[in-house]
């Protein structure tokens, strides 16, 4: 049987072993301080400490440099244009182009009226002494200017026309229920069979509406012609088609519709009964309507 010999141990083991157990040393320490760094947003959250978002802070502050930067300029220069002159009186330049697609024809040049004194003498004239003072200066500058004058910039009377054609229109079919109606003969009142229609006072203008319509009796050529005698033409604002051909252009349908949007006006600044007694006054009668 064979004797193993004892080897002592070597010093090139004893090395080696120093060195795995420093290696697990630096490992331990390196693996608890990446511990340490997950753990501590952790602990923030516990202890109701949120950190804070990088970008949310520079939404914010771009934000408020943003409002810092548009807040002294735009609102001033607004403020000194409007107390410079009135909205009626001129179109913004913002609202222009910055240079015209289409080049100036100086035959097609249209000049409207900007005088508020030549304006004030219309509204007089139509609606009687103290009739200028009836409407806000911007609104009487808005009853008269139609969709076609620069561009709509300005305002149009469009959506007041359209509460005044409702106010006239209503007051010419009350009118025509009120008047008497043409006179028939006993016999024609008589039915085929022998019966006669029930009668009250208050129908009997009611065969009105059909024998005279009120398309017939309120006419586009009626208001123009009353319109051009109280001097519209000269205060009206818009841009015609034709500067040669005034009619072809569509003014009777211009006029028409300012003196529905000057009524509008006045129902909606005055009242309904202010607008329909100066329509009754100064519309209907002129046309023989009441």
């Amino acid at each position: 049987m064979r004797r193993v010999k004892k080897v002592d141990s070597c010093p090139v083991a004893l090395d080696s072993t120093s060195a795995i157990s420093a290696t697990t040393n630096q490992v331990v320490e390196d693996f608890m301080a990446s511990k340490s760094i997950v753990i501590r947003p952790a602990q923030r959250i516990a202890q109701g400490t949120r950190p804070v978002c990088r970008l949310t802070s520079s939404i914010t502050l771009y934000d408020t440099i943003r409002q810092l930067s548009l807040s002294g300029s735009r609102p001033q220069d607004g403020l000194a244009e409007t107390n410079e002159r009135p909205r009626w009186s001129h179109t913004p330049e913002r609202m222009r182009m910055p240079y015209r697609v289409r080049l100036v024809d100086p035959e097609k040049k249209w000049e409207c009226n900007s005088d508020p004194k030549r304006l004030d003498h219309f509204y007089i004239k139509l609606l009687g002494v103290g009739g200028d003072k009836l409407l806000p200066e911007e609104v009487k500058w808005l009853a008269v200017t139609h969709k076609s004058f620069e561009q709509g910039a300005r305002g149009f009377n469009d959506r007041l026309a359209f509460l005044g054609r409702r106010l006239i229109n209503l007051q010419t079919d009350l009118a025509l229920v009120s008047s008497e109606p043409p006179e028939k003969s006993s016999n024609s009142m008589c039915t085929p069979d022998g019966r006669t229609p029930f009668e009250h006072p208050s129908l009997v203008g009611l065969p009105n509406l059909v024998n005279l319509p009120r398309s017939d009796v309120l006419t586009v050529e009626k208001i123009a012609s009353l319109a051009t005698s109280m001097g519209m033409r000269n205060v009206v604002r818009w841009h015609p088609r034709l500067i040669r051909d005034l009619d072809a252009s569509g003014i009777n349908a211009i006029l028409t519709t300012s003196i529905y949007a000057i009524f509008g006006a006045l129902a909606l600044q005055n009242g309904g009964k202010v607008a329909i007694n100066l329509a009754k006054a100064r519309v209907l009668k002129p046309l023989g309507i009441v």
